[in-house]
């Protein structure tokens, strides 16, 4: 397709109507990762942070702030795609979506655009937030605006697809609740891998949301469990393999017109 074919009016309207699905829950949708970020640091930050040492070099308190960003970044993400691209299956007006004059690429970059838009928003917020509780800083804030959006359009990408497979409201939960959370929580968020003791620190490698939270975390300290450089071809592998799919998904109609 040229540049000049591309349907800029038509992937603004589903980005427009995206955002505004979004602006009418806004001061609930912000609150709730404030409130949230808050009871973290009361609980690890006061609690627990006071009895831990530095952990290369950063306080505890500023150490799981990108673990705070991401754990909320990644179900923020699945959860705006999947939600939007799923209620026209619902409703029925897939069908008046996909007959429109939009390409695959235009209908994808709108609904993963707003969701991106959404959850690095929030990831934001939550920033803004901990900075109340903590002295944050970031060492590589170019890098750190990067890294943040490759991740939040790569997690869109994989929640489009969970919304595209998901045949019921419940499924929509099931990866976000019973995979993704829980990869987190044992990826590094909250603590150093490198304190786990063998074999669980090898063990733990094999998760693959240890090498996004590192290489973000890597963005505000310049240190990590793992090089930046892995963590970035992970993502990028992450990123592709997702737009492989929904290729696939629009290529083959899977789910789409059924």
């Amino acid at each position: 397709m040229s540049v000049s074919a591309f349907n800029a009016r038509g992937v603004w309207a589903i980005y427009k109507f995206e955002m505004h699905r979004f602006k009418r829950t806004l001061w609930t949708g912000l609150a709730v990762p404030v409130i949230t970020t808050s009871l973290y640091f009361v609980v690890f930050g006061s609690a627990i942070g006071s009895r831990m040492t530095a952990i290369d070099g950063v306080s505890y308190g500023a150490f799981i702030v990108p673990g705070l960003m991401m754990l909320s970044l990644f179900t923020e993400s699945i959860f705006n795609a999947s939600f939007g691209i799923h209620m026209p299956r619902f409703t029925g007006t897939i069908y008046e979506l996909l007959s429109a004059p939009l390409s695959a690429f235009e209908t994808v970059l709108g609904y993963v655009g707003a969701a991106a838009t959404k959850s690095t928003i929030v990831a934001l917020v939550i920033l803004a937030t901990a900075h109340l509780f903590v002295d944050i800083r970031i060492l590589h804030p170019i890098f750190m605006i990067a890294f943040l959006l490759l991740i939040a359009a790569t997690f869109c990408l994989f929640g489009f697809i969970v919304g595209i497979w998901a045949k019921g409201f419940e499924q929509l939960q099931v990866i976000p609740l019973l995979i993704v959370t829980p990869l987190t929580f044992l990826g590094g968020s909250f603590y150093s891998i490198d304190m786990l003791p063998e074999p669980w620190r090898t063990i733990t490698l094999f998760n693959p949301i240890v090498y996004l939270i590192n290489g973000f975390r890597w963005t505000f300290y310049g240190t990590a469990d793992v090089a930046v450089g892995t963590s970035l071809a992970a993502t990028l592998a992450f990123f592709f393999i997702c737009l492989g799919v929904v290729a696939w998904i629009f290529r083959t109609g899977y789910r789409l017109k059924s």
